[in-house]
């Protein structure tokens, strides 16, 4: 782990507000120049503190109005490997993420769809389709906020 000091969680917390800014238009924020704010950036970024930058859509802008969180429990761990699973659920466009948990089921995938029919449509023929696919369970998002984490 990487020692963290306060002007390293300040830089984090503007980052977590707006991902765009510049190193300059951070250092004006915080009152450091230029070059000091963009040396430790790099440095956030060279020691993995910073692993990327992502683009935050609007599914629902985009006509995606039902999101939904499935429980999926594999039926035949022993035949069908995590990877395999892994591999297959991450290539269907509609499933947004794909966490392997510890728990009632083995993962939890984040699935849009347009509407309740169109994710009907997608877990019958391509969620329930994978390998090794046993016990589902599926909870519908009514509101989502979202919050940073800590830092630091």
């Amino acid at each position: 782990m990487i020692e963290l000091d306060t002007i390293d969680r300040l830089i984090l917390r503007e980052l977590v507000r707006d991902a765009t800014q510049s190193a300059s238009g951070i250092g004006r924020a915080l009152g450091l120049s230029q070059p000091a704010t963009w040396r430790r950036l790099q440095r956030l970024r060279e020691t993995g503190v910073i692993k990327g930058q992502r683009l935050d859509l609007d599914h629902e802008k985009l006509g995606f109005g039902v999101t939904v969180f499935l429980g999926v429990k594999l039926a035949t761990k022993g035949r069908v490997s995590l990877e395999d699973f892994e591999r297959a659920v991450s290539a269907i466009p509609e499933v947004q993420t794909v966490e392997h948990i510890l728990g009632l089921y083995d993962y939890r995938l984040r699935v849009v769809a347009r509407d309740i029919s169109d994710f009907e449509r997608v877990l019958r023929r391509r969620i329930m389709t994978l390998p090794g696919v046993g016990d589902l369970e599926a909870n519908v998002l009514l509101s989502e906020e979202r919050r940073p984490g800590p830092i630091g």
